[in-house]
């Protein structure tokens, strides 16, 4: 008898010990909800590049978001004008767009919350196998490009300096993935992309590809800007949360500085593709810590290479001069310092 009663007593003992600890991990689980709920949600817009992504992707692993209160959630897209729309929905808070949709800021349907970089992620390639090897070989040409993004804008620099107009050519406007797709199966001659697209057409075509110009070619006249946005709705309701983001997001420009290697394994992880071919895209733009942007700030640099683009829009046609804003009132100069105090 004393043998069972000391088997009930252990197993008793033993219920009260897993409640116990259930009821620690239930209080660990709370605890880690309620944090949760006190992060205010932010929507992040991008593509999926190593360009668009590792300043932020650095912020959220390193936890630089959460404490500035904010639980960032990325949400992907393919282009640039894309985003801006999604802005305008609601659906995202802020996003990344490459230089061919700041046409849309400049007119005035969205505002720069922060510079990113100067990029050289865009490129025009065409296909030695019909027959374009040269700039001027465009001229009768099929080209793909996605119309509104940096890749029409690379490849108006490249037709305007070869001589020839957009009548002498047979543009195809297609997305990304189109593009790729059309350039590696002989469908057009030539192509406007971006990278990592311009990484995956080289490495399919091999010797036939030929990389006829790109941003770097075109730097001087025509900087290749990109940018975080924001619809101007939101800019004038949420400065606050504006600002809690960019302290986070500049904790993530500065790590990005000396862990490029770590950060390009982030971003591989997180658009779920092989790491090498994310490594070869940490080239496609000048990286820049926080302390960089304030001097390009206070030299007034930044707002040159704005009102560059904007000149460079309405030259093109792009913009009508009437509908271009001045830069200050599109450019959030002051949350960009704000957020640096």
């Amino acid at each position: 008898m004393k043998k069972i009663t000391g088997i009930f007593t252990i197993l008793i003992l033993a219920v009260l010990l897993v409640a116990c600890g259930n009821d620690n991990n239930d209080d660990a689980d709370a605890s880690n909800n309620d944090a949760n709920q006190d992060l205010e949600e932010f929507k992040v817009g991008y593509m999926p590049n190593y360009a668009s992504l590792n300043s932020v992707i650095s912020s959220i692993e390193n936890n630089a978001f959460s404490e500035e209160g904010l639980d960032v959630e990325l949400v992907e897209f393919s282009d640039g004008p894309t985003i801006i729309a999604a802005l305008e929905s609601g659906s995202i808070d802020a996003g990344y767009i490459g230089p061919g949709a700041h046409v849309l800021p400049v007119e005035g349907e969205a505002k720069i919350l922060a510079f990113s970089h100067l990029g050289n992620a865009d490129e025009v390639i065409g296909n030695k196998d019909k027959g374009v090897e040269n700039i001027e070989d465009l001229k009768g040409k099929e080209i793909a490009v996605s119309s509104g993004t940096s890749s029409e804008t690379i490849l108006n620099l490249t037709l305007k300096e070869a001589g020839i107009s957009k009548d002498d050519v047979d543009l195809v406007d297609m997305d990304a993935s189109a593009i790729v797709t059309a350039m590696n199966s002989g469908t057009v001659d030539a192509v406007a992309a971006w990278s990592p697209n311009t990484n995956t057409i080289k490495n399919e075509l091999g010797d036939n590809a030929e990389m006829l110009s790109n941003n770097d070619r075109y730097k001087e006249e025509f900087p290749s800007i990109a940018s975080w946005v924001v619809s101007p709705s939101y800019a004038d309701e949420n400065e606050d949360t504006l600002v809690s983001f960019l302290k986070g997001l500049y904790k993530g420009m500065d790590y990005r500085i000396d862990n490029e290697e770590e950060v390009a394994k982030w971003v591989a992880d997180t658009i779920a593709v092989d790491e090498d071919s994310v490594q070869e895209q940490t080239g496609d733009g000048s990286w820049i810590s926080s302390e960089e942007l304030m001097d390009l700030i206070d030299d007034g640099t930044l707002e040159e290479y704005y009102q560059t683009q904007q000149d460079n829009f309405v030259e093109s046609g792009d913009v009508e001069e009437d509908d271009a804003h001045s830069v200050k009132d599109y450019v959030l100069f002051d949350i960009m310092e704000k957020a640096a105090e």
